[in-house]
């Protein structure tokens, strides 16, 4: 048996394969680990054991990889040394085990992440799918396209690359793999309706932002897309699977990106009366918002990222401010709620950036924000600057949380320490919550559902209780 394993790590750390800042959040929060998912698809006989939703220790973890032929561990860069001592528990006991670790770690540094332990066989690079498929199948390392591999002497090969997959509709649906192996009520998104399920249409993004993760080391920046009706048909199946999901949310990069295919989605949609969601850029027109309202969407979560018109330029954002005013309009026009991401310490940031940021944050008024810190994630063009330009000094480079699974601020400017990066984060989560409007808004959600109103008030204390940890 095959087993794709996200590993235990810290308490609440939401560090699966669908995230894309591997930290602990300010409220409980895991997304679907489909990245792992869409190849236990691909194999028979698979299990996938995504151990932090599911509490599920290092012993338990252990008793699952115990018989398996294989197991492919999903690695970050923030958990390495931790998936490394998982990788090491799980061949001392089994040593005919063949451990592989994929993600974007794996991919952009393949040599150091096998040198990061012996337990490791072979890591996948870039897209993994029929990477993993064709090890499952028992093929020799030496003979796997998009591959990198430890041979008996201890010496490390790089097979050729894998060619990306241009036709998604040949990928197997990750609906059966959730049902089978996942229970769906552990997952939790602040945002989004409980219970929720998250899948992906398409992979890459043709933006060119300069922090994002998985276009500049998975997925690439042309947007590859299943189509519209292979789109909807999973969806029917997935609301006869789970009759209890209350939303539906499409996690590709941009699901706006490819906009005609977008509106034939959410047309074939509207008939099955779902309640959707989906990443979005801040440059849809008023029409479209109202399109996409009409055929069942919900929320929008957009990267708004800074309030600075240079921090957008310098992160080749795309979007002007007008254009993000202008958007988040129309979205409280139509009554779409969005959910606005920031990023503070961008090429650019001072003091004073910081405060126009938050600013303009409190100017759109968004349903509610997440804000995070800058994150030189290698195989990124901010790790190359950040290296190049000497902001990391001080601090290392990998790693960018803390021993409580808290994102770091690793990044740095001449003025700004990254110390006042940091606090910024609390200065504005409680500048932006702590308003007449986003609390009243959040109050008429608890009165009007008696599970919300419950679910409010755990989420409510664990912000305050991170918060206060993050000061510690």
């Amino acid at each position: 048996m095959t087993l794709f394993l996200c590993p235990p790590s810290f308490d609440g750390f939401d560090g699966g394969a669908g995230s894309r800042y591997q930290a602990r959040r300010e409220v409980t929060s895991y997304w679907y680990p489909t990245w792992l998912a869409q190849p236990a698809a691909l194999v028979p006989d698979s299990r996938l054991l995504d151990c932090p939703p599911h509490r599920i220790g290092l012993a338990g973890c252990l008793a699952a990889a115990k018989s398996c032929a294989h197991v492919i561990i999903h690695a970050s860069t923030p958990t390495l040394h931790n998936d490394c001592r998982v990788a090491e528990a799980i061949r001392a006991q089994n040593p005919s085990t063949t451990i592989g670790f994929v993600g974007a770690q794996a991919a952009v540094l393949p040599t150091e992440t096998l040198n990061a332990s012996r337990a490791i066989d072979w890591v996948g690079r870039k897209e993994f799918d029929f990477t993993c498929k064709e090890v499952a199948e028992g093929r020799p390392l030496t003979g796997v396209d998009g591959l990198s591999y430890r041979d008996a002497a201890g010496r490390i090969h790089h097979n050729p690359e894998r060619e990306l997959i241009a036709d998604m509709d040949a990928l197997p649906w990750v609906a059966d793999v959730y049902r089978r192996d996942l229970q769906i009520e552990n997952y939790f998104v602040g945002y989004l309706l409980h219970p929720y399920i998250s899948l992906y249409t398409g992979r890459g993004c043709p933006a060119q932002c300069t922090f994002c993760l998985w276009p500049q080391t998975i997925g690439g920046h042309r947007y590859r897309v299943r189509s519209p009706q292979n789109v909807a048909a999973e969806m029917a199946y997935l609301k006869r699977l789970f009759p209890q999901v209350r939303e539906f949310f499409f996690d590709d990069d941009t699901f706006t990106a490819n906009l005609p295919r977008a509106r034939e989605i959410a047309r074939k949609l509207a008939p099955l009366g779902l309640t959707w969601s989906c990443n979005s850029r801040a440059n849809l027109d008023a029409d479209t918002v109202r399109f996409f309202k009409d055929c069942g969407l919900r929320l929008f979560l957009v990267g708004y990222e800074s309030g600075n018109e240079a921090i957008l330029r310098n992160i080749k954002k795309g979007v002007s401010l007008a254009q993000m005013r202008r958007f988040t309009q129309s979205c409280h026009d139509a009554g779409v709620t969005v959910h606005g991401t920031f990023i503070l310490g961008l090429p650019g940031e001072t003091q004073e950036t910081i405060e126009e940021t938050i600013r303009f944050a409190q100017e759109l008024d968004v349903f509610s924000v997440q804000v995070s810190l800058a994150a030189p994630y290698p195989g990124t063009e901010l790790y190359e600057q950040a290296h190049a330009s000497g902001w990391l000094s001080g601090c290392t480079d990998l790693g960018a949380v803390r021993a409580d699974g808290l994102q770091e601020a690793v990044l740095q400017y001449p003025g700004l320490p990254r110390e006042a990066i940091f606090e910024a984060v609390d200065r504005f989560y409680r500048s932006y919550f702590l308003r007449p409007r986003p609390i009243l808004r959040i109050l008429k959600t608890m009165l009007e559902d008696q599970d919300v109103f419950m679910r409010r008030c755990r989420e409510g204390l664990e912000f305050f209780k991170t918060l206060n940890q993050r000061k510690s």
